[in-house]
């Protein structure tokens, strides 16, 4: 994973409203994403995500609020803006009569690439997504999968600076998720990415920061290891042991609430004589003083002698952190703490 970058943002969002009548898609949503970012772009379906990137990439004009790309006004200045940007849209649609070479050749020629950099950009965008055993085939007889793949090469056949990709991996398998996977990470070096996804392993895995956004808002912007932190299994320990007796892993189970690093214990047991018990984290200031948990755990198992058979420590569990900042999604007309002011999109 990349880490981000202190230089001036290549995407800048200030106050993005996007307004249906009466209902509010996306309300007064301001971020920035330097370069060598990877963010993470999350909510529940209908939270304003989709909404939100279609607006940053200027195919959707906007309520209210600015977006910049490369310091390039989205609204007053698309073309520019649009020559930066890489966006891979929701399903990424495609002509289905077309074959995937064909299809590149089109969206290169679009990008103003000739000759022998069209080339060049098309090789090198189909070795990435590993398109070349269809490149011959109806991109309406590909799987889902492929048709991702043909979606993703068009998007970064330009070699942009600024990628916008909404679910990136949606109908890949494992492999090939972990090989995008792989390309977003290297493809991060020089470049602001945002990537939306409901898969939440993929932000633990290519993603620098998060931002869960619900109901239009955002209501969480951190990086994935300060989002876990918000959860209560964030340095929670389980131990699984084998004790001879109910009574000695109850005497343990007391002895596991008395640590001075514990807020509960939950007991799960299996067939006996196995115990396994989950011991929760007190909250702790941040002055790094006070012994690990896990190292509190397994000292305390030594010295009472426990056969434990595992012994593992959680970072935290943003799904968790996720179910409790967002809500269903049911659409919750909500109109904005001040008037939107509608603007009129330059031709």
């Amino acid at each position: 994973m990349t880490g981000s970058a202190s230089a001036s943002p290549m995407i800048s969002i200030k106050g993005l409203t996007k307004q249906f009548g009466p209902f509010v898609a996306v309300n007064n949503v301001s971020f920035d994403v330097p370069k060598g970012q990877v963010l993470g772009f999350l909510g529940p379906n209908g939270a304003g995500k989709s909404t939100s990137m279609k607006m940053i990439t200027g195919f959707l004009a906007m309520s209210a609020g600015e977006v910049t790309v490369c310091g390039h006004d989205v609204e007053t200045e698309p073309m520019a803006a649009q020559r930066r940007m890489g966006y891979l849209p929701e399903g990424a649609p495609a002509y289905g009569e077309m074959t995937p070479i064909d299809f590149l050749r089109f969206v290169a020629e679009i990008r103003g690439l000739r000759g022998a950099e069209a080339a060049n950009a098309i090789g090198l965008a189909v070795s990435r997504t590993t398109l070349a055993p269809v490149l011959e085939q109806p991109i309406e007889t590909l799987s889902k999968g492929f048709k991702r793949r043909v979606g993703l090469a068009q998007a970064i056949l330009h070699d942009p600076d600024v990628l916008i990709m909404d679910e990136p991996t949606d109908g890949l398998d494992p492999n090939q998720k972990h090989q995008v996977r792989l390309l977003i990470q290297e493809m991060a070096q020089d470049k602001a990415i945002i990537i939306s996804t409901h898969i939440l392993e993929e932000v633990e895995a290519v993603c620098d920061r998060a931002l869960i956004i619900d109901r239009g808002r955002i209501v969480a912007d951190g990086t994935p290891g300060e989002l876990m932190a918000r959860s209560r299994w964030h340095d929670a320990v389980t131990m699984t042991a084998d004790f001879a007796t109910p009574e000695d892993a109850a005497a343990a189970e007391a002895d596991l609430r008395g640590l001075a690093g514990t807020s509960s214990v939950e007991r799960s047991d299996a067939e006996a004589p196995h115990a396994s018990f989950t011991v929760f984290a007190a909250p702790r200031d941040d002055d790094g003083l006070e012994t690990p948990l896990a190292e509190q755990v397994a000292v305390l198992a030594q010295e009472k002698g426990w056969q434990v058979k595992a012994l593992y420590a959680e970072k935290g569990r943003l799904d968790e952190v996720f179910r409790m900042l967002t809500h269903s999604d049911a659409p919750q007309a909500e109109m904005p703490a001040e008037p939107v002011v509608q603007k009129e999109i330059s031709a």
